[in-house]
């Protein structure tokens, strides 16, 4: 049985057991029907999570898979014919978050202009207040979090292969982008070159803010100075005044199809991005952070432009210290984004905003587990030899060590050093410009070296 009827038999039998078994099937019971090895039945099951065929429930012994409910379709708003262009699926919305999206719809005119309220971070006391409902934050973090002690970032790095596709894309459709996920794939292979257009140019820059912050903020925790190098490095090659690229914004901003107008004080811009980017650092749940930060940077507009791509980077990195699950904004559409946005913008109300949150962190936490477990049991000699590898492969590619030297360099035991051996060799083989980070390798540097014919 070839990959993809494999597929089809696990979703047809699924969708004949659901009525009975509306909590889901168990991989056991899957595997038993399919009579495939499970190892392989978990593989098809995690890819199947991954493309939203199957919804995951549960943890540990318990999860189950279940044919999702799909709610009504509709087409992406994106301006223009979008290469690939995708439909997308809404939350279903509360009458709550009903009712402010009619007031968010009427016309321009009718909306009563609104300013700043600085009041709208004042008032807010870490631990204290709670822009999530505070019963949600908690559960989101339960089920969003990484069950193993590790170093902070860890998780973020064992999924950041498929968390640059996914974060590249997603938030760069948002800003009307028209690349497809399968050419945002092939960009990320060829890496930078003349002939990048816009899009290109975007995604790339994506790809290398998720990097840096991937990098950077495990040893430098959350800070002003990594948010300000998060948008220089988005906007990189984009904004027609470079002295723009991680400066305070000292320029009058609007911001189209809404009443809200921004403050135009440098200073006071500032100060302001400070105490945002204080008071996250305080707030225990790592989920509730996250949400700050995406709320209140995109309120700020506290640069020239890049302002709303920077606050969906900069939500990770709460997320990432308390090694949870990436926040990828998976599947969220333009229209109900600006929504989202509308609402705080205009009448400081984050009643869609936490829906929407809350809707696509939940698809990335499934995502992103589906994909750890697809990983299988880690390999005890990569374990034992993690940092050792990242050494070897930064002489060889970084500074033209041959293998043999940079094995004698770091002293791997005589028992395990064949296979250490091995196991670098095999690195090398795949290592690409699109993976590198992983090392801590610049892009560059680490393609220059595949042109030369991966010499160690």
């Amino acid at each position: 049985m070839s990959l993809q009827p494999l597929h089809q038999a696990i979703l047809d039998y699924i969708a004949d057991q659901q009525r009975s078994n509306p909590l889901g099937l168990s991989a056991s019971a899957i595997e038993v029907h399919i009579g495939r090895p499970r190892a392989t039945v978990n593989r098809a099951l995690a890819h199947l999570v991954a493309l939203g065929s199957l919804e995951r429930q549960g943890a540990g012994r318990s999860v189950t898979y279940r044919l999702p409910e799909r709610a009504p379709e509709r087409e992406n708003v994106a301006p223009g014919p979008v290469q690939g262009a995708e439909k997308y699926v809404s939350p279903t919305w509360s009458s709550a978050a009903r009712q402010l999206i009619d007031a968010l719809s009427v016309p321009l005119g009718a909306r009563h202009p609104v300013s700043y309220q600085w009041s709208y971070v004042d008032s807010y006391e870490p631990n204290v207040s709670s822009l999530l409902p505070a019963a949600l934050a908690v559960q989101l973090y339960e089920i969003g979090k990484s069950k193993d002690q590790q170093p902070a970032g860890t998780y973020a790095r064992k999924v950041l292969e498929q968390l640059l596709i996914d974060l590249s894309w997603y938030s760069s459709r948002l800003e009307g982008n028209r690349k497809s996920l399968l050419d945002t794939r092939a960009l990320f292979e060829k890496g930078r070159s003349e002939s990048d257009d816009r899009d290109a140019i975007m995604l790339l820059n994506h790809k290398e803010a998720i990097e840096f912050m991937v990098d950077a903020v495990p040893t430098d925790g959350i800070s002003v100075p990594i948010v300000r190098n998060l948008q220089s490095v988005l906007m990189r090659d984009l904004l027609l005044d470079p002295a723009d690229l991680g400066a305070i914004r000292q320029k009058i901003v609007n911001i189209q199809d809404t009443v809200y107008v921004p403050s135009q004080v440098p200073s006071l811009l500032e100060e302001t991005l400070e105490k945002i980017v204080g008071k996250a650092r305080l707030i225990r749940n790592p989920v509730e952070a996250a949400f700050f930060l995406w709320v209140h940077l995109a309120y700020l507009q506290p640069f020239v432009d890049g302002n709303k791509r920077t606050s969906r980077l900069a939500a990770n990195m709460p997320l990432m210290l308390a090694n949870c699950s990436p926040l990828s904004f998976i599947d969220v559409g333009q229209s109900d984004y600006a929504l989202a946005m509308l609402g705080v913008y205009e009448r400081l109300d984050t009643t869609v905003a936490v829906e929407l949150f809350e809707w696509t962190y939940r698809r990335s936490v499934a995502k992103y587990q589906a994909v750890v477990e697809a990983m299988g049991v880690p390999d005890p000699l990569r374990v034992r030899y993690r940092e050792q590898l990242g050494e070897a492969i930064r002489q060889i590619v970084f500074f033209g060590e041959t293998l043999e030297r940079a094995v004698e360099a770091i002293s791997i035991p005589a028992a395990d050093a064949a296979a250490f051996r091995a196991m670098l060799n095999a690195e090398l083989t795949h290592l690409e410009a699109y993976n590198c980070a992983r090392y801590r390798l610049r892009i560059g540097k680490t393609q220059d070296w595949i042109n030369r014919g991966r010499p160690h």
